[in-house]
């Protein structure tokens, strides 16, 4: 579409612009010209891009923690709908998309970015310890431990554990060389997935009440192999909390999830999946607690994967049908 707008634009950036006019959906784009370096961002901002400062060049990347690894210092967030263009004339914005609305996908915040990156003005680690504070709060009990499954369970955990005074540890190690299991094609490959890509630590856990802390439950099986591999290895209790509300609604905008016939929470209530799961208890956070986060951030939130209310309209439930052929 950019090479067609191209053909009656004066320039490679109009080209962008008018393409962003007709594109619905998310994306983050870098685009490189012989003699320019273009950034755009739809104009709901659902995926991060930011801006950044080496010497005396610009640096564009999707988060923060990129430009520390090269000493690059941070200037700012590309705005939603906004294209940046940078060439030997230094940085210029063009901001003829920007609708002034922001809704960041709220995976961001608890699973996609890194911790050590700031997005929209808000730290990923502190947001998803202030998860795992206000969890505690909504979802106490007793217990010995709290635990992480990593990586992005870790910081809602040491969270939990602050806010309830039950001491933090590990209980679960990770094979670094394994990636990630949720998006494996069958459900044989990410059950395999997990036992290879986690262990639990036996003497961390032997004869004690376990508070295992995790980012969501897409399917839920990847959470029964854990839980029961907890048991295994002679935990007394194992309590799951999640640092997220219950999914339920189908991505539209990038994340590759299942169809909602496959979202567990989207057909089973709470304790059927505590049952499923083989927990002692489940909590998961609420829709009031997770809004909470927006407070240290300057943009809105997407929540469709949890409310099934979006951004922008999305396709008719007959469309939707199709789309999840598809594309699962």
């Amino acid at each position: 579409m950019i090479a067609r707008e191209r053909l009656k634009s004066s320039s490679i950036e109009e080209a962008i612009t008018r393409m962003m006019k007709q594109v619905r959906g998310s994306y983050s784009l870098v685009v490189m010209s012989p003699r320019k370096l273009i950034a755009a961002r739809d104009p709901f901002g659902i995926r991060p891009l930011s801006i950044g400062k080496l010497g005396d060049s610009f640096v564009l990347a999707s988060e923060t923690c990129a430009f520390d690894a090269i000493n690059a210092e941070f200037v700012r967030d590309v705005e939603p709908g906004e294209v940046v263009v940078i060439d030997e004339k230094g940085m210029r914005s063009i901001r003829s998309n920007c609708i002034g609305e922001s809704k960041l996908c709220i995976f961001e915040f608890i699973y996609f970015a890194r911790p050590d990156s700031i997005i929209e003005g808000a730290s990923v680690y502190e947001a998803r310890k202030e998860m795992g504070r206000i969890l505690a709060r909504e979802h106490p009990v007793e217990a010995d431990l709290v635990i992480g499954v990593p990586d992005s369970g870790i910081s809602a955990a040491i969270g939990y554990a602050q806010e309830s005074g039950i001491p933090y540890g590990e209980g679960l190690i990770k094979n670094r060389y394994v990636g990630r299991t949720f998006i494996q094609p069958s459900q044989s490959q990410r059950e395999t997935g997990v036992r290879i890509k986690l262990n639990a630590l036996r003497n961390s856990i032997e004869g004690k009440r376990v508070v295992m802390v995790d980012d969501s439950i897409v399917r839920g099986t990847t959470s029964g192999r854990i839980v029961q591999m907890l048991k295994d290895a002679g935990a007394r209790e194992v309590h799951m909390r999640i640092s997220s509300p219950p999914f339920k609604w189908p991505c539209y905008f990038g994340t590759d999830i299942p169809s909602r016939k496959h979202l567990v929470a989207s057909t089973n209530s709470i304790e059927e999946i505590r049952e499923m799961v083989g927990a002692d208890s489940l909590g998961y956070l609420s829709l009031e607690g997770l809004s909470k986060i927006e407070a240290g951030t300057r943009c809105g939130f997407c929540t469709g994967c949890f409310t099934g209310q979006y951004p922008m309209e999305v396709p008719a439930e007959e469309e939707k049908e199709k789309f999840e052929r598809r594309h699962y």
